[in-house]
């Protein structure tokens, strides 16, 4: 002992020694026994008898046990027991007890049952569970992954007034490596009037979230214990994922409930203006702009229900290299009303890469507030549309003082929803419909001059 304990105080990371003699066996069975917890059950991630480090500990047990493991704590400590449970302290009590007793096998069964390594820390078989989504489909959450996130926006929610503070919201990270959203988060989704996180911005920004990076998403439900608080056998029972959109076109009618519009126009034509407008906020209430975001997201109506619809900002400068670069849902081109050159920009993308597929197609005219310019060169932007079977551009301005309007967000909502009804069947549709009640005008007028003629004679 005199010759042991000054090397296992000098270097901590000995953690058993054991005399033995392999001429005359004594403490051979031990000294492997040990050898083989130390590396199976290591003390040093649990505990650090310098830092007294904190660790966690929890397993079922029987009912009479349970109430053995209680008295334990509540005869060593003061607040270890409170109604008729632990408290962190007896908590943290009982874990020590149980690292000091040499049990560190029960305790590293606990943790690797939630999901942790050899270094306390999350495995990636755990953080990122196999979940495949094939090509043309997309990730949503479903009803269980809304509830969990809603119990979870509950909870941090302590002052009860609907919305996380900065605060509050620093906590909901606490379980985080580092926190996953930015500062552009407010400029993403729906605020209170007060500038917060409300529940509604809360769920949109999950939402946003599973569409655009799932295996994020997993990553996040995972570090938020959602296979173990919902009882699950992993994160991926809290989404779903989409079928095909081919089939969608086929059968006329899609079960998606979000949607990706991807926004486009010449580099002035007010695209921020248009997807922080679809947050309800005007040029007007926009004083502080803060961090800047390509992505909006918010819910819109559709014939009765409600749809998430995603607004991406396409930079200018973007060059489209393959035909993934312009997939979306429904493509939105901006054009300021007032720039003689705006349209041809739009037009040209359109020319280049919408033309010929089946991706529904709005124009909006933007900054109607203004005197209009006539478009140069080439077509109008009405006559445009016309020419290639589209609705006639949707005038759009944001620099009122009240909230935008948001029938063009429904409208865009509504072609991502129906895209065989957007598609060249109802351009086509729709220019017969014109052509048709042309002739009809034209025969009416013509049939009551006729009338007249001879109703005169």
């Amino acid at each position: 002992m005199e010759v042991i304990l000054p090397i296992m105080n000098q270097f901590s990371e000995i953690e058993t020694c054991v005399e033995c003699s392999a001429k005359n066996l004594k403490n051979i069975s031990e000294l492997f026994y040990y050898a083989q917890k130390a590396v199976l059950h290591p003390t040093a991630p649990l505990y650090d008898p310098e830092e007294k480090q904190k660790s966690c500990f929890g397993n079922p047990l029987a009912p009479q046990a349970l109430e053995d493991v209680k008295m334990v704590v509540w005869k060593n400590t003061t607040d270890g027991v409170q109604d008729n449970g632990l408290t962190l302290n007896g908590f943290l009590f009982l874990n020590t007890l149980f690292i000091q007793r040499g049990r560190h096998e029960t305790t590293w069964t606990i943790l690797r049952r939630f999901g942790y390594d050899d270094e306390l820390e999350l495995t990636d078989d755990y953080l990122h569970p196999q979940f495949r989504v094939p090509a043309g489909c997309s990730t949503e959450l479903n009803h269980l992954g809304y509830q969990f996130l809603q119990r979870l926006f509950e909870k941090h929610d302590k002052d009860q007034d609907g919305a996380l503070s900065p605060l509050e919201l620093q906590n909901f990270f606490s379980v985080f490596p580092c926190v996953p959203w930015g500062p552009e988060l407010y400029n993403t989704v729906c605020t209170t009037d007060k500038g917060l996180l409300s529940l509604h911005g809360f769920l949109c920004q999950w939402t946003l979230v599973a569409y655009l990076d799932v295996r994020h998403c997993l990553e996040c439900l995972g570090y938020l214990g959602y296979p173990i608080l919902s009882e699950q056998d992993s994160q991926t029972q809290a989404l779903t994922v989409t079928r095909e959109k081919r089939i969608d076109l086929e059968k006329g009618q899609t079960q998606r409930n979000v949607f990706l519009c991807k926004v486009l126009g010449a580099r002035g034509a007010g695209k921020s203006a248009f997807l922080q407008a679809f947050l309800g906020r005007s040029l007007a209430q926009r004083e502080n702009p803060g961090e800047p975001s390509l992505y909006v997201i918010n819910t819109v109506q559709v014939n009765g229900q409600e749809k998430y619809l995603i607004l991406y900002e396409v930079s200018a400068d973007t060059t489209f290299t393959k035909p993934s670069d312009a997939a979306c849902d429904v493509a939105c081109f901006i054009y300021d009303l007032s720039d003689p050159r705006s349209f041809s920009y739009c037009a040209s993308i359109y020319k280049q890469h919408y033309m010929d597929s089946q991706i529904p197609c709005v124009f909006v005219a933007s900054k109607t507030d203004l005197p209009e310019a006539a478009q140069q060169p080439g077509l109008s932007p009405t006559e445009f549309c016309y020419k290639h079977c589209l609705p006639p551009p949707f005038l759009f301005s944001c620099h009122g003082q009240g909230p935008p309007a948001t029938a063009v967000y429904t409208k865009l909502a509504t072609a991502a929803t129906f895209p065989h009804l957007n598609a060249v069947e109802l351009g086509a549709a729709s220019f017969w419909l014109r052509v048709a009640l042309g002739t009809a005008v034209t025969a009416l007028v013509g049939f009551t001059l006729y009338r007249l003629l001879n109703k005169n004679k």
